[in-house]
């Protein structure tokens, strides 16, 4: 398949750069500022502006939520660090990622400034806490994000699913819905380019994708569930259920049930 040229990568690159630019600027003098409905449109436009810089066209379908879905849990698979930017190109969350990320230089104190959650992944006792601030912000209304895999794949499998976080959503009596993401290449082909998994560094990530000449990222929002209601009493249930929905979009088949939920060594904590 063609390649970009090396000026038009170049080209992305630096545009890629200045839409950062204009991010940080943004969260640093006026974002804490605006209103929740501002806070959500200035998201959303930077996030697909940065997405058409890249050359990726967004495919939306299923049960769209609402901009601002109140008491709601999306549960995504995780294949890139584009699935965040996708994901707040519609429907923007506050994400829970691990506690690592905000030591990084910059994006660290960019999605914290954003209202990002932090866990420690290291800390059993960790997701109770976080499960308790969680379940408050989904009663104030707030809409969440967990990447239950607890951590990234190239696209082609699914993992089984961290059940911990899940708590939060019975805790708040929230609706959960599952969301499934899959990048294609302009033949329609499943692409590993975006893919943030394994050894994989983010700049070998970017320059795999500003290699190609278009990326199609479908994003398929599915049947959406009510945590604590029959069959969804538990946790594992929820885990279980949603991990079905994104599995049948991903055409994958589940041999195995999502054991690895159920083990001593939780909390299984969930983070990008």
């Amino acid at each position: 398949m063609p390649h970009t040229t090396l000026p038009t990568r170049l080209c992305r690159l630096a545009r890629m750069g200045w839409r950062f630019l204009i991010g940080f600027s943004i969260l640093a003098f006026r974002y804490t500022r605006l209103s929740p409905a501002q806070q959500t449109a200035v998201t959303t436009r930077w996030c697909r502006q940065l997405l058409a810089t890249l050359a990726l066209e967004v495919r939306v379908s299923g049960q769209l939520p609402a901009t601002q879905p109140g008491n709601t849990l999306l549960v995504s698979n995780h294949v890139s660090w584009l699935d965040i930017i996708a994901l707040a190109a519609y429907t923007p969350p506050r994400f829970v990622a691990k506690r690592e990320i905000r030591g990084w230089p910059v994006i660290g104190w960019m999605v914290a400034r954003g209202g990002t959650l932090f866990i420690d992944r290291t800390n059993r006792r960790d997701a109770s806490r976080v499960n308790q601030v969680m379940a408050e912000s989904l009663r104030r209304g707030d809409c969440l994000c967990v990447f239950p895999e607890g951590t990234t794949t190239t696209g082609h499998h699914l993992l089984p699913f961290k059940s911990s976080l899940f708590e939060s959503a019975l805790l708040a009596g929230s609706t959960v819905q599952p969301v499934t993401l899959r990048y294609l290449d302009e033949r329609g082909e499943v692409t590993t380019a975006p893919s943030y998994a394994g050894d994989t560094t983010f700049w070998q990530s970017l320059a795999s994708l500003l290699k190609l000449r278009k990326v199609v990222v479908e994003v398929h929002y599915g049947q959406p569930l009510t945590a604590g209601q029959e069959p969804l009493m538990t946790r594992f249930e929820l885990s279980e259920a949603t991990r079905h929905d994104i599995a049948g979009h991903l055409k994958q088949w589940l041999d195995t049930p999502d054991t690895q939920a159920r083990t001593a060594g939780d909390p299984q904590v969930e983070a990008p």
